[in-house]
């Protein structure tokens, strides 16, 4: 939408990624003027430098991989040498497609427009962008977060890889330390063993996932050849004659080394430039903008969704919390504010085999106060797993003891992402355990699993309909 004829645009947002683009569309859909504002590449973390450079080069891996650890021997496979350079390519042709087909495509589609510059806040009520005012209603900070730097010793002084630069890279290195072992740290270890670089992980594996499933991961990357010490790095030393090497110490001095050091321990806001302070935007201790449960934050002009926010760190919370903010940042005086709903919310770390969970742990639902009754249920009890000959990992389900609803699903296995969805309408419909072990589930799938565990419940023997 154009701006209004006194030229105040109804909502200014800064970004243009996955909180910024839900915004801009609800905005437009309810007849309002929209302008972003884009400091850099248009699209955000997830379609440039996160969710889709990663899955496809974990995609081109988990093939190589698999032709190389190929269970059939009646059927053999092999796997040559990696061009990396192809596949970045490759990556890169990716991300410039679905940029201009998910980003600015959709843009002119709905008629807002997109204004390159700085975005920085005056006072409390202007934005200007490098240096020249844009008069708006309201505003929406959407800027997304960036790979934060940790304070270990001596990192300053070694060239030291981020998730980003990694994946620009065009030659294999000879091997790799990897520093942080949470989902972004797990998929690039895995990436790379999988393209034949030998690969060492420092930081507790997982740390998120519940200890039976991630006692499983351990197994697979020892069978990947993967190294993991579950210790915190505390230096980093430059090593070799010429300093062509790296060596992390820990906390117990333990030395792992590398040709080259990759650091995944975690994202921080992106804020640098945008004049918070003066806006009255307070921040928290981590550096995240503070917003309440209808993403505004403590300048009532200012509202603030994704990851800039400190929420989880996944597209689909960063549109939902767009939505929400730009929808409250508009409405008439009061009416009743929108809000995310978070139950049943899904993630997935893509490991092989997948790392997926949907609603509360183990852990969080006894914190909240159920009575928490849990079952697991083994890869090697699951008939698709079975002619598949992919039976490490495992299924877990969590639930009240006492009414039986379904709280949790994590799940280990190949596919474990698509089990997610279905776990995510079993949790917010309030399913029990025995309304998941009556349910159809079609035979042959690691989706069957599901219906499965939740017959652990009533003491069952973990079998399907025919085996």
């Amino acid at each position: 939408m154009g701006l209004g004829e006194d030229n105040v645009v109804d909502l200014a947002v800064i970004g243009s990624g996955g909180a910024a683009m839900s915004a801009a569309i609800a905005a437009s859909q309810a007849g309002r003027s929209v302008v972003l504002v884009e400091r850099g590449v248009l699209g955000g973390t997830c379609v440039n430098v996160g969710c889709v450079p990663s899955k496809t080069l974990l995609a081109a891996a988990g093939a190589r991989h698999a032709a190389l650890t190929n269970p059939f021997g009646g059927a053999p496979t092999s796997a040559g040498p990696v061009d990396l350079g192809a596949l970045v390519g490759q990556k890169d042709a990716l991300v410039e497609r679905l940029r201009g087909a998910k980003y600015a495509d959709v843009a002119a589609a709905y008629g807002f427009e997109v204004r390159p510059g700085q975005a920085t806040f005056v006072d409390e009520q202007t934005l200007a962008v490098d240096g020249q005012v844009l008069p708006a209603r309201a505003y929406l900070v959407a800027t997304g977060a960036a790979p934060v730097v940790p304070d270990v010793t001596g990192l300053g002084e070694v060239d030291w890889l981020t998730s980003t630069t990694a994946m620009e890279l065009t030659e294999l290195p000879q091997s790799l330390v990897v520093v942080g072992a949470g989902y972004v740290g797990l998929e690039q270890a895995q990436l790379f063993a999988h393209l034949g670089v030998r690969v060492s992980v420092v930081g507790r594996l997982a740390p998120d996932a519940e200890p039976e499933l991630a006692g499983r991961l351990r197994e697979v990357f020892a069978e990947d050849g993967i190294t993991v010490v579950e210790e915190h790095a505390t230096a980093v030393i430059a090593a070799g004659s010429l300093g062509q090497e790296v060596v992390v110490a820990t906390a117990s001095g333990a030395q792992v080394r590398g040709a080259r050091l990759l650091v995944a321990t975690g994202r921080t806001a992106r804020t640098d430039g945008l004049g918070l302070a003066a806006a009255g935007v307070e921040v928290d201790q981590r550096g995240f903008v503070v917003v309440d449960d209808t993403q505004r934050t403590t300048n009532p002009r200012v509202h603030a969704a994704g990851d800039v926010t400190g929420a989880p760190q996944y597209v689909y919370v960063a549109a939902a919390g767009g939505r929400v903010a730009a929808l409250n940042a508009l409405a008439d005086p009061g009416a009743r504010p929108a809000r995310v709903d978070y139950t049943g919310l899904p993630a997935v770390v893509f490991t092989r085999p997948q790392l997926a969970r949907a609603g509360l742990s183990e852990a969080q639902a006894l914190a909240r106060g159920y009575a928490c009754a849990c079952r697991v249920l083994d890869l090697s009890d699951v008939p698709r797993a079975l002619v598949q000959h992919q039976t490490t990992g495992a299924v877990k389900v969590v639930a009240d003891a006492v009414t039986g609803r379904v709280l949790g699903v994590h799940v280990l296995a190949d596919g474990a992402g698509e089990l997610m969805l279905a776990a995510t309408y079993a949790i917010k419909a309030g399913m029990s355990v025995g309304d998941l072990a009556d349910t159809w589930a079609p035979y042959l799938t690691i989706a069957e699993s599901l219906r499965i565990a939740a017959g652990l419940f009533r003491d069952q023997m973990p079998t399907s309909c025919c085996a």
